[in-house]
């Protein structure tokens, strides 16, 4: 869940787990602080990996525990590559860190971990073996808040050269992990999107495309995103907040429903419209469209958006061999959204909130009542 921002606790996680599962999620993923004592700088002592005592009074097993009692997969935030300067790992030798002009580089009062030396990665190893034999986890969000700046000049002829073979070794090493433990879901973070590409994905199995807030924005984001990332790999957040109706509800859930569904928002604080919106949201994702992403190729019958012009509404398709589906979203535009549709196309979620769709030709007209609005089609 990432809508507790760095600051998990056993009373604030136990109502969101009977939340989530109530409304269909098959992952509870406890987000970053999970190590870190209340009260205490989450970024700035990173890398030790223990679990926090005063956030989980019972123990984070306990937790863990209580998200496998209600049928989901539990996960762990984590962020491998960084040692905050305050962490233990701070006292490890030059040799551990990315080093320039005979100083360790800090950014974002991390340090940067030099995976070509295979201390980090069998320390690293040891600590991902922990979080999956000993404490469950099945899924692990992978993180990068800094960026690798220039690069490390030790034992290399350039920076560049070092943070070549750095990259090489994080790459190597995520495949042991997988190899080691294949049902073990890896996300690719990256500080939201920032190192999204192929040399990660094709070790990874998702890509987690922006931590943005804003709903609105979120189609716009999605759909460029969708011509970078195969629709498969492609994990966008759903956030309705606290008060969210259920047009707010299910526009959220549009916005991820054609890719990878990344559940959030305050689940267990949503209205009933709301709610029902997110349960039927995944619920339609699991039954009807899941099945056809794998084999999907994205399209854009209006072409690619322009996320600061909320007056034109925006597409996104997906086409698989048996079926296609279009995510069509009106924000503070005209009400009818004009589609090229060859085929005739059918509205499968919201069908409870009075959008209406006619066919006329090889046209498609969505018609919704409110702005700020969207709908999935099935073709």
């Amino acid at each position: 869940m990432n809508c507790l921002w760095g600051d998990p606790t056993e009373e604030k996680e136990l109502p969101l787990i009977d939340a989530a599962a109530q409304a269909g999620c098959e992952y509870f993923v406890i987000d970053a602080g999970w190590y870190a004592e209340q009260n205490e700088d989450w970024s700035s002592t990173v890398g030790a990996w223990q679990p926090s005592k005063t956030r989980w009074p019972h123990g984070i097993r306990y937790v863990l525990d209580k998200i496998r009692e209600k049928g989901m997969v539990p996960g762990l935030w984590l962020e491998p590559e960084v040692a905050g300067k305050h962490s233990p790992l701070a006292k490890k030798p030059d040799s551990w860190f990315f080093m320039r002009h005979g100083r360790r580089v800090i950014k974002n009062s991390r340090l940067l971990l030099d995976f070509r030396n295979p201390e980090v990665r069998s320390y690293l190893n040891r600590v991902v073996e922990r979080l999956v034999t000993d404490y469950g986890v099945g899924y692990i969000k992978m993180d990068y808040n800094t960026d690798t700046l220039e690069g490390t000049s030790l034992n290399s002829d350039s920076p560049g050269q070092g943070l070549l073979e750095h990259n090489r070794a994080v790459l190597s090493w995520l495949d042991g992990l997988l190899d080691r433990y294949p049902e073990l879901v890896i996300e690719n973070c990256g500080s939201g999107g920032g190192r999204m590409d192929y040399g990660m994905l094709s070790h990874t199995q998702l890509q987690s495309c922006t931590d943005q807030e804003e709903y609105l924005r979120l189609p716009a984001i999605a759909t460029g995103a969708s011509a970078g990332v195969v629709p498969s790999q492609l994990a966008v957040w759903s956030y309705p907040r606290q008060g969210a109706d259920a047009d707010q509800a299910s526009f959220n859930m549009v916005s991820a429903m054609l890719l990878r569904i990344h559940q959030s928002g305050h689940q267990a604080r949503l209205d009933a419209p709301a709610a029902y919106q997110v349960k039927e949201g995944i619920r339609v994702y699991k039954e009807i469209i899941r099945e056809h992403i794998p084999d999907a190729v994205p399209f854009y019958p209006l072409g690619m958006p322009n996320v600061t012009n909320a007056m034109k509404p925006i597409a996104l398709g997906i086409r698989s061999p048996k079926r296609s589906f279009l995510a069509v979203w009106r924000i503070d535009g005209d009400a009818e959204v004009r589609l090229r549709a060859t085929k005739p196309a059918e509205i499968i979620y919201p069908t409870d909130l009075e959008i209406t769709i006619r066919q006329t030709g090889e046209e498609c007209v969505v018609v919704f009542p409110r702005p700020r609005m969207g709908c999935v089609l099935s073709q």
